[in-house]
């Protein structure tokens, strides 16, 4: 008998090892493997794509820091790099040069850039604990066209949508596009 539900227990595990989605892992700057698009505990996943090949990126770092360390403690953040010729050493000197205290990951395959939908960088994608975009879009409006820079922002659209979110309420749509660089081999 014992032996009947040993076997039995073996194959459930073997069965629902097949049933399960794969979990997409990716390298960060910290040389350990991590899950972007796991929330754990937390209302929401942010995920930031970024690049130290964009000009457009560096001018959203500090805002980018700054929702991290704020909104940290309920969203899951990552920095993500896609472009596929950024290695995690590459990574590491722009998130020290940067100041950056969250998660970066490198995304050189961009399967998570074609999951969330990401096209350029910098770049904002909000995601509900079960893989669903919220948002999608800018930062906010220091940039209006790829080239047209504000002086300084005047909207907080992407921390609009995390209060949204964490208030439990509806994000507003539609969603502005991000301005920045396109992420190379993205089509």
């Amino acid at each position: 008998m014992k032996l009947l539900i040993t076997i039995l227990g073996a194959f459930s595990l073997v069965f629902a090892a097949v049933g399960a989605e794969s979990v997409l892992e990716l390298k960060g700057t910290d040389g350990k493997m991590h899950a972007p698009l796991a929330a754990g505990d937390k209302k929401a996943v942010l995920l930031f794509f970024v690049s130290p090949f964009c000009s457009t990126t560096r001018p959203f770092m500090p805002e980018i820091n700054a929702i991290a360390a704020e909104y940290g403690d309920r969203v899951a953040v990552s920095l993500v790099h896609s472009d596929p010729e950024i290695t995690v050493e590459v990574a590491l000197q722009h998130a020290d040069m940067s100041g950056v205290k969250a998660r970066v990951v490198v995304d050189k395959e961009q399967t998570l850039a074609r999951q969330a939908g990401a096209a350029v960088t910098p770049e904002a994608v909000l995601l509900s604990p079960a893989g669903e975009v919220i948002y999608k879009g800018r930062i906010n409006d220091l940039y209006l066209g790829p080239t047209k820079r504000q002086r300084a922002a005047t909207t907080k659209d992407l921390r609009e949508a995390l209060d949204a979110v964490l208030a439990g309420k509806p994000v507003v749509a539609p969603q502005p596009e991000a301005q920045g660089c396109k992420i190379s081999g993205m089509k």
